[in-house]
């Protein structure tokens, strides 16, 4: 088994209006996340955030430092988020056992020197999001249930943006160095998230997409409020947000999102709003 990984650059605001759809696609869409026996992750310039997924099928997978992070295994300098969009899997972090089932997640942090990701069947495998984040301090490791998490009920259906946000890691549920991760799951018949838009220069973003019923897509808006730009994704797709953008989505149907963020900034609320009559 090896690593799959790329890395990519940051991009100055004023560059990526000039972008073409190839070029936006080339930059912020991370095309493939999941991969059966492989662990795929892309290593952004943006607060060195590293996004990706592990899908342990016929054998278990151990996720080791890439190059970019000249380090001497994975955790060294950082904190790691996993969420299971799968079936039911394991962690195994320094010899100790992490049942994780689909939607719960695992708080890894600093120091942490060995983690292999195994599924109970192989052929309904776990499917492990990961994001992970420098890190100053060494902090406990945390299994995060749904009944852990912080749930906010958002939206209306007049507004087509009904959701539920179910905060995973993020102070009031978990201790983390600047990791926050969550998972938005919008109700039938809506299909806006995070509606209206906001930016928040003090943290960068990635969300992931998934629940895409087959046959249908998402459209994800960024770029700077007054010069949007969009990426049409599929299904187990994520997008790079850089923290001067905006980051939101429609999608032909409704579905889940993961959102994952990093900066110097904890407070969730934390945003520049943008009401949907500013948009440009």
């Amino acid at each position: 088994m090896s690593i799959i990984f790329e890395e990519r650059f940051a991009a100055h605001p004023k560059d990526v209006k000039k972008y073409d759809t190839a070029q936006l696609r080339e930059n912020f869409l991370i095309e493939k996340v999941m991969e059966a026996d492989q662990i795929r992750l892309v290593y952004s310039h943006y607060d060195r955030y590293i996004s990706g997924g592990a899908v342990p099928a016929t054998a278990p997978l151990e996720l080791t430092a890439i190059d970019p992070m000249k380090a001497a295994y994975f955790c060294e300098r950082r904190e790691l988020g996993i969420i299971n969009v799968g079936a039911k899997g394991s962690v195994i972090v320094d010899g100790v056992k992490y049942s994780v089932d689909f939607k719960e997640a695992l708080y890894i942090g600093k120091g942490a020197k060995q983690i292999t990701f195994k599924s109970e069947s192989a052929s309904e495998p776990a499917r492990f999001y990961l994001n992970s984040t420098p890190a100053h301090k060494e902090l406990p490791n945390r299994h995060i249930t749904l009944k852990d998490a912080n749930v906010l009920q958002m939206g209306s259906q007049l507004t087509s943006n009904e959701r539920q946000i179910n905060q995973l890691l993020i102070s009031k549920v978990v201790e983390t160095c600047q990791l926050q991760m969550g998972m938005t799951e919008l109700r039938p018949g809506s299909v806006w998230n995070t509606m209206p838009a906001h930016t928040h220069s003090r943290r960068m973003e990635v969300y992931f997409y998934f629940n895409v019923p087959e046959g249908q897509a998402v459209c994800h808006f960024m770029g700077q409020p007054q010069e949007t730009r969009h990426i049409w994704m599929q299904n187990e797709q994520a997008v790079i947000s850089p923290n001067w953008s905006i980051h939101s989505a429609a999608g032909t149907s409704n579905y889940i999102f993961i959102w994952g963020m990093a900066g110097e900034n904890m407070d969730y609320t934390d945003m520049d709003v943008v009401q949907p009559n500013q948009l440009r």
